[in-house]
């Protein structure tokens, strides 16, 4: 007979066990970024803190999204195990669905832009997810019309709708607000955060603002339509998802790719993070605020590493 530790028990339906994969969710570190804040003439009064969004189980802030999506649908009976959630994606959201969905008995099928980056489509594929490639010229957007499609012609997949699902930002009012609050010992000035489906920046943000109306919520994007920032979105030019709210940001800043290519270099090189695309583009943002200040705390999102990058040729044109 085995020993008790190694006997088979029944998995825990709703990731409510301390070692199921999703109970790993969130409770991801907040760091300092000392050199950043040195290097870009930040005064010793303004500190610029950042959450490491890669430590959730597959390596992104989407983790907490996509979880809250999946329990809140199983919660309202419409999605069980064996059958399939369809949505769009640009990836990060993507791997999070596939990831959970292998965990807890799903099919994931996937609407995504071709020019999504081959780490990305190497993930998804690992995971088991079916992938419907889009126009790379039509971006997110075309991604999205394309998940409608299939939808409105399978009604009976789950399509979780990530850009109108309530769920979304609801997952970061519960546990990424929280957590900032928290770790910053209430201290937080000004939060930063990229409007992609708006759901990070829309939930931590009226989560932030209950706990102290004070703090300024300052919203950031790409600079034009056409963009390197994968992941984000233009609002002017896009689909705006019925989950963002513009008249939640106290003000809106932009953010070029190249600037972005050229931070996530140093951040890198000076200060050990090797993070991805829209997480440096975050950092650019960060130190426009910080720059503003005296004094205060301004805190960001980090919302993945730089391993689904790896194939962007600015890492070896920037050396």
């Amino acid at each position: 007979m085995l020993p008790k530790i190694y006997q088979t028990i029944p998995a825990p339906r709703a990731g409510s066990s301390p070692n199921s994969l999703e109970a790993q969710v969130g409770h991801t570190p907040l760091l300092r970024l000392w050199q950043t804040a040195a290097a870009h003439d930040i005064p010793g009064t303004v500190a610029i803190y950042a959450k490491a969004e890669w430590f959730n189980p597959s390596g992104s802030v989407k983790d907490r999204a996509a979880w809250n999506i999946i329990k809140t649908a199983e919660a309202n009976g419409q999605l069980e195990p064996g059958m399939t959630l369809l949505d769009s994606t640009s990836g990060n959201m993507g791997i999070a669905y596939a990831m959970l969905g292998a965990a807890r008995g799903y099919r994931v099928k996937l609407a995504l832009p071709q020019n999504a980056s081959p780490e990305r489509i190497a993930i998804l594929r690992a995971y088991g997810a079916e992938l419907i490639f889009t126009d790379p010229l039509e971006g997110s957007d075309g991604a999205i019309q394309e998940a409608r499609r299939i939808a409105a012609e399978n009604p009976s997949v789950y399509y979780a709708n990530q850009y109108n699902n309530s769920a979304n930002w609801r997952a970061h009012y519960l546990t990424t607000g929280k957590e900032i609050w928290q770790q910053t010992n209430g201290e937080i000035t000004h939060f930063v955060a990229g409007l992609g489906t708006s759901g990070t920046f829309t939930g931590t943000t009226r989560r932030l603002k209950e706990l102290n109306p004070q703090i300024e919520a300052v919203s950031m994007q790409p600079d034009s339509p056409f963009n390197g920032l994968e992941g984000l979105k233009h609002m002017p030019t896009a689909i705006k998802p019925g989950i963002y709210d513009e008249a939640l940001a106290d003000r809106e800043t932009a953010v070029r790719t190249e600037d972005a290519y050229e931070m996530a270099l140093f951040l890198a090189q000076q200060e050990g993070l090797f993070v991805g695309i829209s997480a440096a583009a975050s950092v650019v943002a960060a130190v426009q605020v910080a720059r503003q200040l005296e004094a205060g705390v301004v805190v960001t999102i980090l919302p993945d590493n730089g391993f689904k990058y790896l194939s962007e040729r600015f890492w070896k044109e920037g050396n």
